[in-house]
C-alpha cells in the first residue's frame, strides 16, 4: 500500500519548537516533491513549504520564511519539516504531499496541493 505518514505534531508553547516527519510507505521519495500544507479550523488550506527530493531544491510560504526548514532523508526515506520560533497562527493540522519530479511544478516550487499521495494529517497546537 503506498501511502505517507505523517507525526511530529503536538502542543508547544509560543516561541517553542517542533519537528513534523513525513514518511513514505511503499515507496521511495528520490523521484517525488514534497509538500507540506496546513488548514486551521474555518481557514482555507495554506502551502508551507516544498522540496524536490532528488536535487534538494525548496520553497516556502512567506508566512514561515527564516522559522522552518524542510529536509529530506534520503536514507530513510522520510521528509522533515523543522519548526522554529512558532506563533499562535501557526496552529494547524498539517499535511504531506508528494508528486513525481516531472509533473511537479505545480507542487514544488507552486505550493498548489497536488498528489497523488496525501497523508492524514498532524495537528499542530501552539498555545500558553
Amino acid at each position: 500500500q503506498l501511502q505517507l505518514v505523517e507525526s511530529g505534531g503536538g502542543l508547544v508553547q509560543p516561541g517553542g519548537s517542533l519537528r513534523l516527519s513525513c514518511t513514505a510507505v511503499g515507496f521511495t521519495l528520490d523521484n517525488y516533491a514534497i509538500g507540506w500544507f496546513r488548514q486551521a479550523p474555518g481557514q482555507e488550506r495554506e502551502g508551507v513549504s516544498c522540496i524536490i527530493v532528488s536535487d534538494g531544491d525548496t520553497n516556502y510560504a512567506d508566512s514561515v520564511k527564516g522559522r522552518f526548514t524542510i529536509s529530506a532523508d534520503n536514507a530513510h526515506n522520510i521528509v522533515y519539516l523543522e519548526m522554529t520560533s512558532l506563533k499562535p497562527e501557526d496552529t494547524a493540522d498539517y499535511y504531506c504531499v508528494a508528486r513525481p519530479t516531472l509533473m511537479a511544478q505545480s507542487l514544488c516550487p507552486g505550493l498548489q496541493y497536488r498528489g497523488p499521495f496525501w497523508g492524514q494529517g498532524t495537528q499542530v497546537t501552539v498555545s500558553s
